[in-house]
Order: C-alpha cells, then sequence, then structure tokens
C-alpha cells in the first residue's frame, strides 16, 4: 500500500465520522470534514483535482456550519430562549451522556433546556413551548449541517473516483 492510498483511506475514515459527529456532537463534526479535505488536497496525490475537491467540499462545510448557526439563532430569538438556557442545556447534556450512553446526550440536553426554561418563565406550559420551539430549532440546523456535511463527503467521494479513473 503507498502512501496516497493510505491518505485517501485515513481521510474517508476522518469524514465519515466527520459526518455521524454533525448528529452525534460528541465526535467532531464539520471541521474534522475540512481537515480532512484539505490532508486529501496536500497528501491524497490528486494535484490539481484535489484542490477542487477541497475548494468546493469547504463550500459545503461552510455553508452547512453557517447555515445551521443563523436558523437556529434566529429560531430561538424568535420564541425568546436565551442563550443561558441553551448553555444549561449543553452541560446537563455533557452529564446525561455519562449517565445513560448515548441516549444521555440527547436527553439531558432537552431536560437541562426544560429546567431553565421552568426557572425564567415560572411556568411550566410556557417553558415547554419554549422548549419545545429551541429542540425544533437545533434539530432543523443540524438537519441541514449535516445535508451539507453529505455533500462535502459526496464531493470527496467524486473526486476519489475521478482520481481513479484517470490517475
Amino acid at each position: 500500500m503507498n502512501a496516497e492510498l493510505a491518505v485517501t483511506i485515513l481521510c474517508g475514515l476522518a469524514i465519515a465520522v466527520g459526518v455521524a459527529g454533525v448528529i452525534i456532537p460528541v465526535l467532531p463534526g464539520s471541521m474534522l470534514i475540512g481537515a480532512s479535505l484539505l490532508a486529501w488536497a496536500i497528501w491524497g496525490g490528486a494535484g490539481p483535482l484535489g484542490w477542487i475537491v477541497f475548494a468546493v467540499g469547504m463550500v459545503f462545510v461552510v455553508a452547512g456550519m453557517a447555515s445551521s448557526a443563523v436558523l437556529t439563532g434566529r429560531r430561538l430569538k424568535q420564541h425568546g430562549v436565551p442563550n443561558r438556557s441553551v448553555l444549561i442545556g449543553v452541560a446537563l447534556a455533557v452529564v446525561g451522556m455519562f449517565v445513560i450512553p448515548v441516549l444521555g446526550l440527547f436527553i439531558g440536553f432537552a431536560l437541562g433546556l426544560l429546567l431553565s426554561e421552568v426557572q425564567r418563565t415560572r411556568d411550566f406550559r410556557a417553558a415547554l413551548r419554549s422548549s419545545g420551539a429551541a429542540l425544533k430549532a437545533t434539530g432543523v440546523g443540524i438537519l441541514v449541517e449535516f445535508g451539507l456535511a453529505c455533500a462535502a463527503a459526496s464531493t470527496w467521494i467524486i473526486g476519489v473516483w475521478i482520481h481513479a479513473v484517470t490517475g
């Protein structure tokens, strides 16, 4: 096995972990995809094709990260959910991850968000509505970023295929 093939295999594995990391926040996500695309462009042996794949893939990665942040932030503002509630949700998600492996991350986030909103609003029904809106906003952001991460991964796969056929 030559070095270029090893780089291609390792980059493919890292991109797969990155795509999964968009959904499972414990794993690195879009940033890992971008780093893998760069590594393949530098050491993958595809020459100019590698840099084209990197550029196109990074457009998808950056668009995914930006749209996720903008969509989620806009929805949270619309529903009046403060950053403090989200941070408490994240803190309890980390705790939940250790208490209940895998599912605890999601349960902890939802519970932390709800508890923070109950404390803030002093009304369980209003807290339930705002927490639900925050969870939907987060879900939409994750789905958009996931779709664009898959587009970046597909760009890399097409680049590897073209390099294999022409190289």
